[in-house]
């Protein structure tokens, strides 16, 4: 406690003292006179006056005088203080005896030694009321900072964004921008107006008869089952960050829009719909009405996308807009179907479908989720009261024929035994050798099973040897039933229940509860043999969460993918297409590898119908539509399928029926790129921008839409649809599931951006949303900084057209210098596709050089007159100019609204040609004489020696000026820090890290200052900073310890994972740079905090230090007490 603290702590009492410092801002301080008396024993009580002695028997101050200047009510204690000494009476000791005359010498002598003593007092007692007054002062300065803060902060409040801006702009014209800038950054403020200005001056079209060179994205479109989700906006944002880049570095930018029809997905929430709304099927009020249903649906929710879209700020070029069913994507599907029948890569067959209960049609692989069980697991399946068992092997035998035993067969799906025709081994399995060709009997219709050999299917070593075949319902069993002719037999309707060819015994029932009762009648028959756990995986249907059933069904359109797999494959591998990133190459390579042929026919009524008629003989005895697969006509229309039908049946009459199925939604996606360009026709835009430049998608449709896309951009369009193909991360639930409409797990990205809460958002997405906040209060940063430069640019400044480096003072070239790399570093990240590096050497710019280091840096050029500082000025406001400028360009990509509005503010050159719209600018380049490596490396040093220093003070110490100290160990550092002491040291530590004065210099011969905290800031620097008080040797000790065993465990941490097997195979070469870089900094690190073992040696020197004090000033104590003993 200081002398200060103490006096008032005399003066008030123990019991007041805390409420005194703490409350002094609300009340006027009051002492008790019992306390005061008791703890004063240098002061004599007086009797206290009625005007000065409150109702509660305290003293009170004296009312204070009337005065024209603020009153502050805290600062009477010291008048009170003046009061109370100029009433004490005089002290009287005990009588003494008379002492001798003294001389007039020694008289006079005495007299002036009195007089200065009294005026030493005097002068104490005036240096102690003036500490006293300060200390009581403080709270009341901070008060009134505290009030002008919120009187600030409510000024802000107050404000009306709105009145910053011209509120009557007529839509598609320029915003008008008042001269003044609102205090703070308010987004739907900023965003208004921009996008429709920017739609209305064609800023987004594309010209196809351009010199420039063309840069093409096709959008994935997004389905039309209902608005964007924050899965749909992280494509958007990156993509618009693509164009936007690619436009302002002079390419001739196409981003073409487009909606999806998405026929089961939208199907599925139309039905939903009906039932919720209307208590209706899809089938109660038939095809026609069913799909006016889904177009209404489609009117709504295809408007809300769009609206999103442009909320978004996405550039793209609206004049191209695309609906996979408007009439020219229509065509196009008609088009590629019979341009591939012809081609015989379209062919009808009844082959195995994966077909969904629910929904009551096929689905494509990619729509079947696997999972995989390692052992028995209940699982909730629609339509079932109760969970249905699964992870389950499940053993019963067959009898054989003619009394030769039985043989013993194993499934994890037993109802399937309804089908099975066959029963195969391994034809070198001695075990079942004597049954080659011999039959076992089925127990419920007596069907013969014969006993097959085939090698590709049979393990001998799994299970019993032998397998059952149902070759209707499994795809190795069918690809066996091919092989050998077998029998196929459904035994499944439509809606998953067993049919007649199941038996009378099982007809009718669910396939899961016959599943149980299957077991139940083989256990009657004696042939069932037991139930084990066992792992299986599980095909699931995306959608509707119900299991998928392999089956055989009527015969269905399938596309041939072998030949044009061949194709996709060899793109990837020569690099036609690129794959980014690297790694999904080898599931490109394994998918395409195993590809199976297409089925593309749907069982359901929202898509495009098949293109195909069948043809009904008058004379024909079976009428079924599809009962005979050569009647099939495929053409564009009813008509041309009509003159086909005379030409192969001439003179008979005849019916037309289509094909009641429609496509696959993905059939029509994957003619996208070429259709949404015109194709099949010649159109100048499929000239122009065919193959398209980049693909940007997630990774979960790589396969069901990108490797269609490749392999009908090759066969039909000539040519890869794009050159590269890019892959960002899944955006998730809370619970890690993918956003999906049907799911009903998304979040609408405009609930974001105006404004839902942060609970509301953190409970429904896997993301910190400490850096949404963050990023969002970073806006209002980067206004700030334009909002500063506004103010000390000036009205009537005017840029100048280039800036002469070489007469900058060195932080202007610094922060120059700074940028050139931050553009170097965005540009080349940008080209690379590696966004978040990008976006990283932007903010870490603006925030950490631009905003931390140089505004702060460049204030006192401005807050002082002197005419030796007007260069200084004048350069600091040019750099700060194209500081901003150019940093708002480099930023714009990736925030179009706040950066134009910021960009439309900055000052403009007088006699320049500068755009109208920062998004048709020119991106920043390098500009070879801004490049001053060293000036960057000195200032590296610079930064760290105040982030090392700012790092050792406490919280509670932030406010306390100390002294510090640099001990340098090479002449560079000691020049460096010599160098920036006034300019950089100075500037950013004398405001940030409240050091006391300069850094005073040390070298390795100087003895190191005791009672300070130490930090290395690199081999040849280390830092001290002076401490409060005396140091606690153990716990900086123990502070160094935790250091380093935290630095050991991110090193052991490190080498572990690079030393794991397939770490060099598997992990991207980038990956592994930045991994061995960090290994070498901790490596590097835990060299350095060998070095700070002197810390500890320094802490135990200064304890023998102040022993040694400790015992001097005893010594001399004793020795002053001796002396005067003596004397």
């Amino acid at each position: 406690m200081g002398e200060p603290a103490q006096m008032l702590q005399r003066l008030a009492g123990p019991a007041n003292f805390r409420g005194l410092v703490a409350n002094s801002n609300t009340r006027r301080p009051r002492w008790p006179l019992a306390e005061r008396t008791a703890n004063s024993p240098s002061l004599s009580p007086r009797p206290a006056t009625p005007e000065l002695l409150s109702p509660g028997g305290r003293i009170r101050g004296p009312p204070p005088a009337p005065s024209t200047q603020p009153e502050y009510r805290d600062i009477h204690w010291v008048s009170l203080y003046q009061i109370h000494l100029s009433n004490q009476p005089e002290v009287h000791g005990p009588e003494k005896a008379p002492e001798k005359q003294l001389d007039e010498k020694t008289l006079e002598r005495k007299l002036r030694k009195n007089q200065k003593a009294k005026e030493k007092e005097e002068k104490r007692l005036k240096a102690k009321q003036k500490e006293a007054a300060m200390l009581q002062a403080q709270p009341a300065l901070d008060v009134l900072k505290k009030v002008e803060k919120k009187h600030r902060g409510k000024a802000v409040e107050d404000e009306n964004p709105e009145d910053f801006i011209d509120q009557d702009t007529p839509n598609g014209q320029k915003k008008l921008l008042a001269p003044l800038m609102a205090n703070q950054y308010c987004p739907s403020t900023v965003e208004k107006s921009w996008y429709a200005w920017w739609e209305s001056s064609g800023y987004f079209r594309a010209d196809s008869a351009s010199t420039k060179p063309p840069f093409v994205i096709v959008m994935p479109p997004p389905n039309v089952t209902g608005a964007l989700h924050i899965g749909h906006a992280l494509t958007v944002a990156i993509e618009d960050a693509m164009i936007r880049w690619r436009r302002m570095s002079g390419y001739n930018a196409l981003w073409v829009p487009g909606v999806d029809h998405a026929g089961i997905a939208t199907q599925v929430v139309v039905e939903k719909k009906l039932m919720r709304e209307r208590n209706l099927t899809r089938h109660e009020i038939g095809p026609d009405n069913f799909v006016c249903e889904v177009l209404k649906w489609k009117e709504r929710y295809g408007g809300t996308i769009l609206n999103q879209l442009h909320r978004l700020g996405a550039s793209l070029d609206w004049s191209r807009e695309a609906f996979t069913m408007d009439e020219q994507r229509s065509n196009a599907v008609t088009e590629a179907f019979v341009r591939l029948h012809k081609e015989g890569l379209i062919y009808r067959d009844n082959r195995l479908v994966n077909w969904d209960c629910t929904l009551l049609t096929s689905i494509s692989e990619i729509e079947v989720d696997h999972i995989d069980l390692k052992e028995e697991t209940m699982l909730k399946i629609p339509g079932y009261a109760t969970p249905v068992q699964f992870g389950v092997l499940i053993s019963f035998a067959y009898p054989l024929e003619e009394g030769l035993g039985e043989i013993v067969v194993a499934t994890t799906r037993i109802e399937t035994m309804l089908g099975d025709t066959a029963i195969a081994v391994h034809p070198e399995d001695k075990r079942y050798m004597h049954l080659h060709g011999r039959y076992a009997v089925h127990p419920f219709n007596g069907r013969k099973l014969k006993i097959i050999c085939d090698a590709e299917i049979v393990d001998p070593s799994f299970g019993t040897g032998a397998v059952k075949i149902a070759p209707a319902h499994d795809p190795n069993d069918f690809e066996v039933g091919r092989r050998n002719n077998l029998q196929f037999i459904n035994i499944l309707t439509d809606d998953g229940k067993i049919n007649s060819n199941g038996g009378a015994q099982f007809e009718g029932m669910p396939r899961f509860t016959a599943r149980i009762c299957i077991i139940e009648a083989l256990k009657a028959k004696g042939l069932y043999k037991g139930a084990k756990n066992t792992e299986t995986s599980l095909g699931i249907c995306s959608r509707t969460n119900d299991i998928v059933e392999p089956m055989i069904k009527y015969p269905q359109w399938f596309v041939n993918c072998n030949t044009m797999a061949k194709v996709a494959l060899d793109a990837v591998r020569s690099k036609k297409i690129e794959i980014i990133p690297p790694q999904y190459e080898q599931d490109w390579y394994r998918w395409l590898e195993n590809i199976r042929d297409w089925c593309v026919s749907r069982q359901h009524w929202w898509g495009h119908r098949v293109p195909a008629w069948y043809v009904t003989l008058e004379d024909d005895q079976e009428k079924t539509l599809g009962s005979d697969n050569d009647r099939w006509i495929v053409a564009k229309s009813e008509s041309a399928a009509s003159v086909e039908a005379q030409k192969s049946y001439p003179g008979q009459k005849f019916i037309l029926n289509q094909d009641p199925d429609v496509l696959d939604t993905w059939f029509s996606s994957a003619l996208f790129p070429l259709a949404v360009l015109g194709w099949p026709d010649d159109t100048a835009d499929l000239r122009s921008f065919y193959p398209t430049s980049v693909l940007e998608t997630g990774l979960d449709i790589l396969f069901c839409w990108v490797a269609r896309m490749v392999m009908m951009g090759t066969q039909l369009g000539g040519d890869v649809p794009f050159q590269k193909v890019y892959l960002h991360p899944i955006v998730c639930d809370t619970h890690g599931r993918k956003m999906c409409k049907s799911l009903g797990n998304v979040i609408d990205p405009l609930e974001v951006i105006n404004g839902m809460t942060l609970e509301g958002l953190s409970v429904r997405i896997n993301l910190d949303i400490k850096r949404v906040v963050g990023y969002r209060q970073w806006c209002n940063k980067l206004w700030n900084a334009i909002r500063f430069a506004m103010g000390k640019l000036g009205v009537h400044y005017s840029p100048p057209v280039t800036v002469g480096v070489s007469i900058m003072p060195p932080i202007c070239k610094w922060i120059l210098s700074a940028l050139n790399k931050a553009t170097g570093k965005t540009v080349t990240s940008l080209e690379a596709y590696k966004f978040s590096d990008a976006t990283s050497a932007i903010y870490s710019w603006w925030q950490y050089q631009l905003c931390d280091v140089f505004i702060e840096a460049i204030k006192p050029y401005f807050f002082n007159e002197p005419q030796e500082f007007e260069s200084a000025r004048v350069a600091s406001r040019d750099t700060l100019w194209v500081c901003l400028e150019t940093g708002l360009r480099l930023l714009h990509p990736f925030m179009p609204y706040i950066t134009e509005e910021l960009w439309q503010h900055l000052p403009q050159p007088k006699y320049s040609c500068r755009q109208d719209s920062i998004m048709i600018s020119e991106y920043p380049s390098l500009v070879e004489e801004w490049t001053n490596d060293n000036l960057e490396n000195e200032m590296d040093i610079v930064l760290d020696t105040v982030n090392k220093i700012r790092s050792l003070k406490t919280r509670t110490e932030r406010k306390e000026r100390r002294p510090a100290f640099a001990l340098c160990r090479s002449q560079d550092v000691t020049a460096t820090i010599q160098c920036h002491q006034s300019l950089i040291v100075y500037n950013v530590l004398e405001n940030q890290a409240k050091v006391k004065g300069i850094i005073q210099i040390l070298t390795e011969n100087d003895e190191t200052p005791a009672d300070c905290a130490i930090a290395v800031v690199n081999k040849d620097l280390s830092v001290y900073l002076k401490l409060q008080g005396a140091i606690n040797a153990e716990a900086e000790r123990e502070k160094l310890r935790k250091k380093r065993d935290g630095i050991q465990k991110l090193h052991h941490a490190v080498t572990h994972m690079m030393d794991a097997s397939g770490y060099r195979e598997k992990a991207p070469q980038s990956v592994q740079e930045g991994d061995m870089r960090k290994h070498t900094a901790l490596l590097r690190e835990l060299e350095l905090g060998d070095k700070p073992i002197f810390k500890g040696r320094d802490i135990m020197k200064h304890e023998e230090n102040q022993k040694l004090l400790g015992a001097r000033m005893k010594l001399k104590k004793n020795s002053l007490l001796t002396t005067r003993s003596v004397g």
